[in-house]
């Protein structure tokens, strides 16, 4: 069952084209739509409850973001996973995320801690039940997301979103091969307590880690 569009949070309204585009961005990373399959404007709108207008304005923005790629004459299609990517987007975040999770800590309001204090809880209680592959990956994103809105930069959110989800759809090419799968989302809590105590360098050290441990794991799941 697809998932519905990212429900507003403190109060925002998204418009119908920005609710599309959450919701088409979220099945194209979780390969609920699978790479290379055509995309369909009328059923995609059909499935969201919403116009072609705002599926079409979702799209451009898609492919912008290398999620869906257009040919001409023969029409949009969901972007292949290609892992030889993988080195050229690893080396964006392992300068980028440390970076931003050492500016979450800085500048983690007292709002910001409660919502990832809210998520460490999330993590604990999918470490004590058996592990569900695509619970965990939503999870995941999560916990990203949370953290890029922390450094309340607006431009290193948007690029370290759009890496996370290009990282994330090779993540899930993979899931049935990855040992460890529940070890490396459960590495989040550490990262979470140190932004959310205000500790900069941890913050960054655990998230160079990170990255790089994810990097790893594919490469041993090749």
């Amino acid at each position: 069952m697809h998932q519905a569009a990212t429900a507003p949070q403190d109060g925002e309204e998204f418009s119908l084209a920005e609710r599309a585009y959450r919701a088409i961005r979220d099945r194209l990373v979780m390969l609920e739509i699978r790479p290379g399959a055509p995309i369909n404007e009328e059923q995609l709108g059909q499935s969201l409850g919403v116009g072609r207008t705002p599926v079409r304005e979702a799209l451009k923005r898609l492919q912008y973001e290398r999620l869906i790629t257009t040919y001409p004459r023969r029409g949009t299609f969901a972007t292949d996973v290609n892992i030889t990517d993988l080195a050229h987007i690893s080396e964006v975040r392992q300068e980028l995320e440390p970076l931003a999770c050492a500016q979450a800590a800085r500048r983690a309001t007292a709002a910001d801690r409660a919502a990832l204090t809210a998520l460490r809880r999330q993590l604990e209680a999918a470490e004590s039940r058996p592990h569900d592959a695509v619970e965990l990956m939503h999870l995941d994103l999560r916990v990203h997301r949370t953290i890029y809105a922390t450094t309340h930069n607006p431009y290193l959110e948007d690029t370290l979103v759009r890496y996370d989800n290009l990282a994330t759809r090779i993540w899930c090419l993979f899931i049935d091969r990855l040992s460890d799968m529940a070890g490396h989302v459960g590495e989040h809590g550490p990262l979470i307590e140190a932004v959310v105590a205000g500790d900069p360098d941890r913050a960054a050290h655990l998230a160079r880690r990170h990255v790089e441990g994810f990097e790893q794991a594919i490469r041993g799941a090749i």
